[in-house]
């Protein structure tokens, strides 16, 4: 972090957090019946209660509020002419438009898979690509790739209290930390947009800590999920070209960072597809839920996914440090704390299970 930011910094992040606050609890107060689909539905979500899915609407009326600060208090520059901001303002609308009209009317998968590739265009023909390949085309389909990788683990992994807001806020930290270790008067900009964006999450998860007061919905999930991929890129994607590394450290860069999301979606990817089940549909059959099913507590849960996402954060860093100073093949063991957080969680699904309508009567 550049020390003379400081100030800025947590000035942004502390108003986010009251924003966002504000706002949860306006929607709370005049919402109680809104944002809540399929009232009826205990089969495919979590909660055997209804509460609105509108945490979304904070995440990214936050984004648009500091936005507005910044280019007007503390920004010497027009920010709206830079292409690259641009390009996450549109693709983030997008993606929170996408979200909206997923809760509201339940799109088709076909239209919301299109307008997350649509996503990943905007980034690509605004300067805003992953740089691995340094060819313009296999460059451009990784980054579609990974944008609707991204908005579908971090929407699926959105299946019980905390566990998504937790997890997106721990991935920020890295992405924050990481642009500190980059030497680019640029990236002030958007390391106060990251801070923001984690105060934002702070202010939703005060409600959506179990218990529960609101959901993310789609809303949510689809921004937050376009707005982590895009710092993912410009934070670890390219950490190695903006030193002139070898491009494969970042995929292990990735991998650790995003441990949490990878691990539950691999994990549900793999036994839906022994079950001979769609990947697209939802279902009561993630790493989470099995860890209930073991016995632990939703909050457990939660606390289980804090302590992954914390090490996964320190871990990344020390790994980016690592890279930097030109121990390469260090990052490789990014894939060595994947596979030890993976394999557990993967093992509990296979163990436990939910119990049978006899065995809960029973108990």
């Amino acid at each position: 972090m550049r020390i003379n930011y400081f100030f800025e910094y947590i000035t942004f992040f502390l108003g986010a957090v009251i924003a966002s606050f504000i706002i949860n609890k306006l929607i709370l107060s005049f919402a109680k019946n809104l944002g809540i689909r399929n009232k009826n539905d205990v089969v495919v979500r979590w909660s055997n209660t209804s509460k609105p899915s509108l945490g979304g609407i904070s995440l990214y009326f936050t984004f648009i509020i500091v936005v507005l600060a910044y280019a007007t208090l503390f920004s010497e520059d027009n920010i709206f002419d830079e292409i690259e901001f641009v390009g996450l303002i549109g693709a983030s609308t997008l993606a929170f438009g996408i979200g909206v009209a997923d809760d509201a009317y339940n799109t088709k998968p076909f239209l919301k898979l299109f307008g997350q590739i649509l996503c990943g265009f905007i980034l690509v023909f605004t300067n805003n690509g992953i740089d691995v390949f340094h060819q313009p085309v296999f460059d451009g389909a990784l980054t579609v790739l990974w944008v609707v990788a991204v908005m579908n683990s971090l929407n699926m992994l959105d299946n019980m209290d905390g566990i998504t807001g937790t997890v997106s806020f721990f991935i920020l930290l890295t992405c924050f930390v990481a642009l500190g270790l980059i030497s680019d008067p640029s990236n002030v900009l958007w390391s106060v947009l990251i801070v923001a964006e984690m105060g934002a999450l702070v202010g939703f998860l005060f409600y959506n800590i179990n218990p529960a007061k609101m959901f993310m919905g789609d809303t949510g999930s689809q921004f937050i999920a376009l707005f982590v991929s895009f710092f993912g890129i410009k934070a670890l994607w390219n950490l190695p070209a903006a030193f002139e590394l070898p491009s494969w450290t970042s995929v292990f860069l990735i991998l650790t960072a995003f441990t949490p999301a990878v691990a539950d979606t691999l994990t549900v990817v793999i036994n839906r597809r022994k079950r001979g089940v769609s990947v697209m549909l939802g279902g009561k059959d993630h790493t989470t839920h099995h860890l209930v099913y073991r016995g632990f507590t939703d909050y457990k849960v939660w606390i289980i996914f804090v302590i992954i996402s914390l090490f996964s954060f320190a871990y990344s860093i020390v790994l980016s440090v690592l890279v930097i100073k030109g121990h390469y093949f260090f990052s490789v063991l990014g894939g060595l704390f994947f596979l030890l957080v993976f394999i557990p969680l993967y093992r509990t699904t296979l163990k436990y299970h939910a119990p049978t309508p006899k065995q809960e009567l029973v108990e």
